[in-house]
């Protein structure tokens, strides 16, 4: 983390006094992704190895934000260490916003009209800015090619459909290959192509949206993007959205473009396929292949996808082997039930005193952790704090400023999301984190509420949270 720190200083001229890891790290990317604060400024630390693929991130950004489109302003950058500090643009991604405002089936209004605001975008990417954009430095094809359709296919043909033992004919399927990839180098492919344009990668910061992760963009057709939002797995967006999203959608590109309207619709579905079968590649991978077992908990939303089209769309090219398989893995029981989603996992985090007995774990799972905080600087000490809690504004504030607060925090923070991970993988149920001080007031709940922070929004992660010590008191 040190070129990172450094990064930080030579731009903000402050040192970084914390460095929190991101749940973005978690994921099948091998970024290295965490926040670095200091002196009441923020910045987003990135370490990844691949120089190809930063150098491409960091002139796409430059690019994006020269024609005023929503992405993070790179502040420094260190290619020769895989380094770069980019914006904080918040917590909140599209996803989480999706999730958290949508009880039962119904999506919350606000939730439509986010969905409206990033589709209106979408044309000054793929038209406005990517008229006089370098794609040279594109990483790793300059556009979405032949070449490139053939590694999705392949990726979804060698990593999904062979290792979930779905039974296929090779020879016909590669016929079927061959017509699709012939049927999608029709479209028009003069445009930008962002090509992870999916609603984790779009962040909500005052109720606009913000893009990030156009990284592995390219020359390519417009569908594709538009695609890969409204079929994006674990949204499940209802179809009627998606289409009302499309229009919305085509409205706004029609601004930019001639646009003609049935030929788009005629390539777009074909576009919706490739994408749920690179997904599905991408599954595949990360689940069957490297074992990580929370990547095949989107498989049912893409199974699902693929159900609604072969009940309402007919392609104009004929795939019969294509169209067979993914028959086949919509109805296959032994993919069901290993892509089941696990039940999630449910953090409990206490504050408690010293002076009384710690929480027991009422869930009988045993172990978690236990974090000693009478090391920290005590704010109880101090007049003005006393009556005060690790809630209140002037508190948070005072721990804030302190140096080994954040230390503390950030090991502890480094543990758990450790933890975090692996239980989830494991399918464990249940994790318990407690914070003790001296009186169970002041730093205890400080470091229990900044913890509950930095897990919500995490997905399948249920974040409960306890103040032992401030309920007795009727805090």
């Amino acid at each position: 983390m040190d070129v990172l720190q450094r990064l930080f200083e030579q731009h903000f001229h402050v040192p970084a006094e914390r460095v929190l890891p991101l749940q973005g790290q978690l994921g099948g990317s091998g970024r290295v992704i965490v926040r670095l604060a200091g002196s009441g400024l923020t910045a987003i630390g990135i370490l990844y190895s691949v120089r190809e693929e930063n150098a491409a991130f960091l002139e796409f950004s430059r690019h994006f934000r020269r024609h005023g489109l929503p992405v993070p302003e790179i502040y420094a950058e260190d290619l020769s260490q895989g380094a770069y500090l980019e914006e904080d643009l918040g917590d909140t991604t599209l996803f989480e916003f999706l999730s958290a405002n949508r009880p039962g089936d119904t999506i919350a209004p606000q939730v439509v009209e986010a969905y409206r605001k990033v589709v209106a975008v979408l044309p000054r990417f793929q038209v406005q800015a990517g008229r006089n954009l370098n794609y040279k430095v594109c990483y790793p094809r300059a556009s979405f090619d032949r070449q490139s359709i053939a590694w999705d296919l392949n990726y979804f043909k060698y990593y999904f459909l062979r290792l979930a033992g779905i039974p296929f004919n090779e020879q016909a399927l590669e016929v079927d290959f061959t017509r699709l990839t012939r049927f999608l180098l029709s479209a028009d492919r003069d445009y930008f192509l962002y090509r992870d344009f999916q609603s984790r990668n779009i962040m909500l910061r005052s109720g606009e949206p913000w893009f990030l992760d156009y990284q592995g963009g390219r020359k390519g057709a417009l569908q594709y993007d538009i695609a890969s939002l409204l079929y994006d797995g674990k949204a499940d967006l209802p179809p009627d959205l998606r289409r009302q999203l499309l229009d919305d959608y085509l409205d706004c590109l029609a601004g930019f473009i001639d646009l003609k309207r049935e030929a788009f619709i005629e390539h777009y579905y074909a576009f919706v396929y490739v994408r749920i079968l690179q997904a599905l590649g991408a599954y595949g991978f990360r689940g069957f292949y490297e074992r990580k077992a929370h990547f095949l908990q989107s498989v049912p939303y893409a199974l699902k996808n693929l159900r609604w089209l072969a009940e309402h769309v007919k392609l104009p090219v004929a795939l019969p082997a294509l169209l067979d398989a993914l028959e086949r893995i919509s109805s296959s029981d032994r993919l069901q039930s290993r892509a089941v989603p696990a039940a999630g996992l449910t953090v409990r985090i206490f504050s408690f005193s010293f002076h009384h007995p710690m929480p027991l774990d009422e869930a009988g799972n045993g172990g978690g952790f236990v974090f000693d905080a009478r090391s920290l600087p005590n704010p109880g000490r101090e007049e003005q704090f006393r009556a005060l809690t690790g809630q209140d504004a002037a508190v948070i504030d005072y721990l804030d400023r302190q140096e080994s607060v954040h230390q503390f925090l950030s090991h502890a923070v480094s543990l758990v999301d450790a933890s975090v991970a692996s239980y989830r993988r494991r399918g464990f149920s249940n994790l318990m984190v407690s914070f003790g001080c001296t009186g169970g007031q002041h730093r205890s709940v400080y470091l229990a509420e900044q913890l509950a922070r930095y897990l919500r929004g995490t997905n399948g992660v249920e974040v409960i949270v306890c103040h032992t010590q401030l309920d007795k008191l009727g805090k």
